[in-house]
């Protein structure tokens, strides 16, 4: 089974690819959806969108799982990162794929066993449990590692 994490972001977008055969966890591949923050919202959304439908049909996961966002001091920022959730929430559901919802908090704990663990430590638990991660960002870090959670969520 093959799994597709999202964390998403208005400029960047993590995406992580895990496959997962008896229990075993083998990475397969993460990419940065970039958009420029001097495009219009539509055109960023659209781009996103299209990024995402592309790496859908490259890797054919048959499960995606996406970051919940927090809601941040500025509102407008806050609303704008909802926009661009929901419209990657929209294109998996378009592909066909049922989306898992999870907290920054139960991601963390799932890698780290502690909700408000750094970002290092995430990145760091994800290289020894994905030892062939490839990883750019620390965004395609924290997506592998919303990949990693479902896997885990799904076995209770």
């Amino acid at each position: 089974m093959k799994i597709i994490g999202i964390d998403p972001g208005l400029t960047k977008t993590g995406v992580g690819i895990i496959e997962v055969k008896n229990n075993l966890l083998t990475f397969i591949a993460s990419e940065t959806i970039y958009s420029s923050p001097s495009d219009p919202m539509a055109t960023r959304l659209e781009h996103f969108h299209q990024e995402l439908v592309k790496l859908v049909k490259l890797y054919q996961p048959d499960e995606a799982a996406i970051e919940e966002t927090f809601v941040n001091m500025n509102p407008t920022s806050s609303l704008k990162l909802g926009q661009a959730r929901g419209a990657l929430i929209l294109s998996l559901a378009l592909c066909g794929l049922k989306v898992s919802e999870y907290s920054a908090t139960a991601v963390k704990k799932a890698i780290v066993g502690v909700g408000r663990a750094e970002k290092t430590q995430v990145q760091m638990m994800i290289k020894v449990l994905l030892p062939k991660a490839g990883f750019k960002t620390e965004d395609e870090a924290d997506a592998l590692a919303v990949a990693v959670c479902h896997n885990n969520n799904k076995r209770r």
